[in-house]
């Protein structure tokens, strides 16, 4: 699979419900991240913006409702709660302090992408940067596509999701544990070499970066401004 609808955060203290529900929306071209708590998925929507979210209500430490009261206010990302039969109650609060829809489970699957697509329809995406230009470089989002000097390169949508959380954050360095978080990968060596593949598709001289930036001890950076 080379091209993906969007990227969903799940967040679910099972794992068997983080795992069929990855599996499924990987089968119908979702990039999807994976949360085991509130805690965790807090950490990952720092580093990472995410198209939509699917927020289990009920867990331990800080639940579902805790992490939208946290971060509501500041996130403009869409949530979708999931519920047990009895918890009508947690459901309306839901929805009153700003999660857009719910699914009780258990629930059928295509009425998960069903609710997913009606909500990503109504999000119109205006605020990211798509198309950049610097020096003799284009990277064009929208076509996966880095031109240099007139030659054509593809990029996969792994390198999309860097290259992306990157033009939208000139002159911020990522360190490997956020780019590993950006594109659900844990290994620093595969990191490394998806940076120094980037580097071939932007640099002139990629021995020598002039663009994108090792940060000795610290991680990468892009400099296109």
């Amino acid at each position: 699979m080379d091209k993906f609808i969007a990227h969903i955060l799940v967040v679910d203290d099972d794992e068997g419900i983080r795992s069929l529900v990855k599996q499924y929306l990987n089968e119908n071209n979702y990039l999807v991240t994976t949360a085991e708590s509130a805690e965790t998925a807090s950490e990952k929507i720092k580093v990472v913006k995410f198209d939509l979210i699917i927020l289990d209500i009920m867990m331990p430490g800080k639940n579902g409702l805790d992490f939208i009261k946290d971060h509501k206010k500041k996130l403009d990302t869409p949530i979708i709660l999931l519920t047990a039969k009895g918890e009508s109650s947690e459901r309306v609060e839901g929805l009153e302090i700003g999660a857009d829809d719910y699914l009780p489970k258990p629930f059928e699957p295509k009425e998960l992408i069903l609710r997913i697509k009606n909500i990503l329809n109504k999000t119109i995406k205006t605020e990211l940067k798509r198309i950049i230009e610097f020096e003799s470089v284009k990277i064009d989002i929208n076509k996966l596509l880095i031109i240099k000097n007139n030659n054509e390169f593809k990029i996969n949508n792994t390198e999309k999701i860097i290259l992306e959380k990157m033009i939208n954050n000139p002159g911020k360095i990522f360190s490997r544990e956020d780019i590993g978080m950006l594109i659900d990968l844990d290994k620093e060596r595969s990191i490394d070499v998806i940076i120094t593949r980037l580097r071939k598709k932007i640099e002139i001289d990629p021995k020598n970066p002039k663009f994108l930036q090792t940060i000795r001890g610290a991680g990468y950076v892009l400099w296109i401004e």
